[in-house]
């Protein structure tokens, strides 16, 4: 009797674990990819309970969320040959986790840094076209739509999606500044 016991719970034991190595389950928040032998077999974006093979089939999982690429500020020369200091912030998020995957080894940082280059290059072309006072008041938000329509075409290929870019801070060169306040201040004296 107690041989058929252990034996049962021996055999309840295993079968628990074959079935619990069998099952996961994707979040809401997340996207999954699902590995044969290190070759992927299929993409679960759906939340929910999967099932996969026990011992010859691994998962990872990718976050899906809104993601938040906040760059250092960059120097960018106008139209007129200015220097100017820009502050931006990228959203994106994985639109394929395959392509992800495939491209960037599903590595956040080098998403980071590739969308950081794409981005700065796209900010370098769209200021170049334009002077100091269309860059600082007028053609902001025409920068900031044409940066992320050609961000987004490019990081398309990298399976990601830009949702939004933002010029936080856009400054004069530190050397401009001290003009014009030098400037702005003999002309007060001036004036008094």
């Amino acid at each position: 009797m107690k041989i058929f016991k252990l034996f049962g719970g021996l055999i309840a034991v295993i079968v628990f674990a074959i079935v619990s190595m069998s099952v996961y389950t994707v979040d809401v928040r997340e996207q999954a990819l699902v590995f044969r032998f290190g070759e992927i077999i299929r993409s679960d974006t759906t939340p929910g309970l999967k099932f996969k093979m026990p011992f010859v089939n691994t998962v990872s999982f990718y976050d899906s969320r809104v993601q938040t690429l906040d760059a250092d500020p960059q120097r960018y020369l106008t139209l007129e040959k200015k220097n100017l200091i820009v502050d931006s912030f990228v959203k994106w998020r994985i639109r394929d986790v395959r392509e992800y995957y495939v491209r960037l080894g599903g590595s956040k940082v080098r998403a980071h840094s590739r969308l950081a280059k794409r981005v700065n290059d796209a900010i370098r072309v769209e200021v170049g076209k334009r002077s100091v006072k269309d860059v600082v008041s007028g053609d902001r938000v025409q920068i900031m739509n044409n940066v992320r329509k050609a961000t987004d075409q490019e990081a398309a290929g990298l399976g990601l999606e830009i949702i939004d870019v933002r010029l936080k801070r856009v400054d004069l060169d530190p050397d401009i500044n001290e003009t014009v306040y030098n400037r702005m201040r003999a002309e007060r004296e001036r004036v008094a």
